[in-house]
């Protein structure tokens, strides 16, 4: 296998076996409407095998930060079916990630009277408004297990309107401290029903609403991205063998569904957890190395060269270069990152990287 040959991602076949990872941009409108902007930024880097948009939310009080797009109104799903007709006028593919901030947010951000997350238990440090003030996180509400219905069947028609919109899949954020990441550690679920208390129960509710969002647009179209030890935002996995026998849990379930792929985010792909989920999980396997250091192309190239995974999700290095995929066929020179640009503002260090010249 090579780094730059096509492949197949559950439903759709993608030109090489570069992602673009989710990234936080927060350039949505106050409405939570994707702009022409956004457009243009996937566009761009359409020559990506498989673009995953940044998390998205589905609904209200999920929303985690300004700027941060929704697809919960029409007007927001109009926006969006912008952003897939500019990536497939380029010959791209997009999926939507679609995230529940759950504890990760405020009052203030949300417009809702209440967050929500496994356990009434809150974030230690401070989030920012719109404004620019920094508050504390608050203790959210414990969702009742009556409430996870309604919480699993908003990613369903969260799901339902990006396809409906035209994009081509959809990926679950169950990965660095958000929701349905913060149901798998015992440290943010420390539930006394079903979901919680054991590492199977812990795993139930991300299992469930993968299959109910494999039932409405077909497992097919729906990837997941997870995040084991990562460690992030109070999600505290530092028990090897708990969090060992809780991914196992979740990957078995998640297996016989038929998922388009497996997305981790892991500081060693190649561990032996890694690798053991990857062999349960039996299906397209995509690893990120993580927050902690850019992934370089001969990193890239070799991971798929030596089966670590058969694609690999590339993060900074695509923000400033539009065109990654061409120089690193070229082994040309990449352009860095603007570190300041990066979260929030317009053009500047979105949508104004150069490209190749000639």
């Amino acid at each position: 296998m090579s780094l730059f040959s096509p492949t197949t991602v559950g439903a759709v076949d993608v030109r090489n076996r570069v992602s673009l990872a989710p990234m936080t941009r927060l350039r949505a409108a106050e409405d939570g409407v994707p702009g022409p902007i956004v457009a243009t930024y996937y566009a761009q880097r359409a020559g990506i095998g498989l673009l995953v948009t940044e998390g998205v939310f589905p609904s209200a009080e999920s929303r985690a930060y300004p700027g941060q797009p929704g697809i919960v109104t029409d007007a927001q799903a109009a926006g969006w079916a912008k952003v897939a007709d500019a990536v497939h006028a380029e010959g791209g593919i997009v999926f939507m990630q679609l995230m529940n901030g759950g504890r990760v947010t405020h009052l203030d951000i949300t417009g809702t009277d209440r967050i929500v997350a496994p356990s009434a238990i809150a974030i230690q440090g401070e989030t920012r408004l719109a404004d620019g003030t920094k508050v504390a996180y608050a203790v959210p509400h414990a969702l009742e297990t009556s409430e996870l219905p309604i919480v699993r069947d908003e990613f369903v028609a969260a799901a339902r309107r990006a396809v409906d919109a035209g994009l081509d899949g959809v990926e679950l954020h169950s990965a660095n401290g958000y929701l349905l990441h913060e149901f798998l550690s015992p440290a943010s679920n420390q539930r006394t029903d079903e979901y919680g208390g054991s590492p199977e129960a812990r795993a139930r509710f991300v299992i469930e609403v993968a299959q109910a969002v494999s039932a409405e647009i077909g497992a097919e179209r729906v990837g997941i991205r997870i995040s084991p030890a990562h460690n992030i935002q109070d999600v505290w996995e530092k028990d090897e063998a708990e969090t060992r026998a809780t991914y196992e849990a979740l990957v078995s379930g998640l297996a016989p569904l038929g998922l388009a792929y497996l997305s981790v985010l892991h500081a060693d792909p190649a561990s032996e957890l890694i690798q053991d989920l990857r062999r349960t999980f039996g299906g397209t396997f995509i690893v990120n190395s993580g927050f902690s250091s850019v992934t370089t192309r001969d990193e890239a190239v070799s991971v798929v060269e030596d089966d670590i995974a058969d694609l690999v999700a590339v993060g900074r290095p695509a923000i400033a270069n539009p065109d990654l995929v061409t120089r690193w066929e070229q082994n040309a020179s990449e352009n860095e990152v603007d570190q300041a640009s990066v979260y929030g503002g317009g053009e500047r260090g979105y949508t104004d990287y150069p490209f190749l010249q000639g």
